[in-house]
């Protein structure tokens, strides 16, 4: 959701400015550009973005990185097994001076939340977040607070496999507009991580901002100007179908990964500078907007099969759309 008084950029000065942010965010994070590429295009479509990969991956590093290209006000919460919801939210505490109680806001007031390690606490907790992440607002002891424009949560995860993690509940993973994996870098990169420290002379990384908030809402406003033609529509509305009939899977994708597949492809196709949606932008975020969306059915965890294998086999099933025709629904190039 962005300020109604925030004009809208065109795609492709969106597409120089997140070049640019790339570029920023890339200089500490090594040779993950496609996974950059995802998380910005989630933060670009108004969404929420989980990084589930193992420890020591960088997941920490490119939450703090995009927080100061981005120019966003950012807050670190340590996710922990005796974390109350309160820790997330805020709560009202008395006030000596004044002889009442006063609402002292919790850390999920910012621009961007850095969840981190948020499968390490109980799902009371996790759920905490679930208000805030979809409506955009917190209630605390029925009273409700708006969040001020823009927020995102970015979360890390570690496989289930980890002592000490919850599983997240499904309604939680559905309000993540994709989920992202780092894995481990080459020799090369790692050797150029280390070189960087070294020339670097100290731990943290500063970058200066690269954009502001105001400004990434207005790289936000542009997405609503990119066209999507309607084979391309239906293209992602078959694709989330098919999930729901493939064999492997118990529980398929809901609309609301129909939803994220054309936000992506928004912020895609914005991203490359372009007004207009194309296939490849779709399938360029099948997997990471629908694999967590997927339950499997139980004997294919026994076989190792990844909800990512399901949506490589829709992408492969399903044939993309080669029209050029405009779109019809209204506010698409249909009246130009």
């Amino acid at each position: 959701m962005t300020d109604a008084s925030v004009e809208a950029l065109p795609p492709y000065e969106v597409g120089r400015l997140a070049g640019a942010v790339l570029d920023s965010v890339g200089s500490v994070v090594v040779g993950k550009r496609d996974a950059l590429e995802l998380v910005l295009a989630g933060i670009l479509a108004g969404g929420h973005v989980l990084l589930e990969d193992l420890p020591g991956l960088g997941k920490t590093l490119t939450a703090r990185c995009f927080a100061q290209a981005l120019g966003l006000d950012f807050r670190r919460l340590q996710f922990t097994p005796d974390l109350l919801p309160a820790d997330v939210t805020g709560s009202f505490l008395y006030d000596q001076r004044k002889g009442d109680f006063a609402f002292r806001a919790g850390p999920v007031f910012t621009n961007m939340l850095l969840a981190d390690e948020i499968n390490r606490t109980p799902p009371k907790t996790q759920a905490a977040l679930l208000e805030a992440m979809q409506e955009k607002q917190v209630s605390v002891e029925g009273v409700t607070y708006r969040l001020d424009p823009p927020f995102h949560v970015l979360a890390t995860a570690n496989p289930i496999e980890y002592e000490g993690t919850y599983p997240l509940p499904e309604a939680q993973l559905d309000r993540f507009m994709l989920r992202v994996s780092f894995g481990y870098p080459t020799q090369d990169e790692e050797w150029d991580v280390l070189r960087r420290r070294m020339s670097r002379r100290q731990e943290d990384a500063q970058l200066p901002p690269v954009v502001n908030a105001r400004t990434l809402q207005a790289m936000q406003g542009a997405l609503e100007s990119v066209a999507v033609e309607d084979s391309i529509g239906r293209y992602i509305v078959a694709l989330t179908a098919a999930t729901r009939e493939h064999a492997s899977a118990l529980v398929g994708s809901s609309p609301r990964g129909s939803l994220a597949l054309l936000l992506l492809a928004r912020a895609r196709a914005a991203m490359a500078g372009r007004d207009y949606v194309v296939p490849e932008d779709v399938k360029d975020v099948a997997v990471p907007a629908l694999a967590h969306r997927i339950t499997l059915r139980p004997e294919m965890w026994l076989r190792r099969v990844d909800p990512s294998f399901v949506v490589q086999e829709v992408l492969q099933n399903v044939p993309a759309p080669a029209s050029g025709a405009l779109p019809t629904y209204a506010g698409g190039y249909a009246e130009q």
